[in-house]
């Protein structure tokens, strides 16, 4: 299992019409996926952007073909300010 990281750009003037899209989503991806996303956003936006972030933890390694799936059926990227970038990361082993 790997925690995914999805940051992306969005113009402030096109946030309150993209929130829904990506909540719509994400209940989507919990009830067909099984996956709880968290949503999160940079408190400041600058030069008319904002930077918004989704964490999807504790998903398989090929999730991101559902993700991706899931992004084109919600239609989101026409409201993106720039593409998504995708980060990827997996737990440390404990300390002994």
């Amino acid at each position: 299992m790997v925690d995914f990281y999805v940051y992306y750009k969005v113009r402030s003037a096109d946030a309150a019409r993209l929130a829904p899209l990506v909540h719509a989503m994400g209940r989507r991806l919990a009830q067909d996926a099984g996956v709880q996303v968290q949503l999160k956003r940079r408190p400041e936006d600058k030069d008319g952007l904002q930077t918004w972030m989704e964490v999807y933890p504790g998903v398989s390694d090929d999730f991101d073909a559902t993700l991706a799936r899931a992004v084109g059926d919600a239609g989101i990227e026409v409201l993106l300010a720039g593409p998504r970038r995708l980060e990827i990361f997996t737990d440390l082993p404990p300390c002994a």
